[in-house]
């Protein structure tokens, strides 16, 4: 979502996300005009008519679950967004009995939630988690 029109939003996606994303974005893009949810979420900035860069992760219950807010010049990562959508979702699906350590990818080893893990999670990580 951005203050950008739908019709910028078609642009951007025909002109430069699908060279960068086969198929384009897998998502819906919405427009924002006047500000009226980047307010809600604190990324709009009145002065200067625009809004910051935010990615919120917003469960099925409407309970925000991740948000990542960016300088206009740093660029976002839609692999790493995914991920998390991803990691998400598996935790919500398994009620919490599974955790995704940093870096985890579907297929990947999970994490069993258990004061016993406290201070060990680095014997599991050497082993059998290192990053790809």
């Amino acid at each position: 979502m951005s203050i950008d029109s739908i019709y910028v939003h078609k642009m951007w996606n025909d002109n430069e996300l699908s060279k960068m994303v086969e198929g384009g974005v897998p998502y819906a893009m919405l427009s924002d005009t006047g500000g009226k949810v980047g307010k809600i979420y604190g990324v709009y900035d009145e002065d200067a008519g625009v809004e910051t860069r935010g990615r919120f992760l917003i469960d099925p219950d409407g309970i925000i679950q991740g948000f990542e807010v960016l300088t206009p010049p740093v660029g976002r990562n839609i692999g790493e967004t995914l991920r998390q959508i991803q990691a998400f979702q598996l935790v919500r699906e398994s009620k919490g009995s599974q955790a995704t350590p940093s870096g985890w990818k579907p297929g990947k080893m999970t994490l069993k939630p258990e004061p016993g893990l406290v201070g060990n999670i680095w014997k599991v990580w050497k082993t059998d988690m290192a990053f790809d």
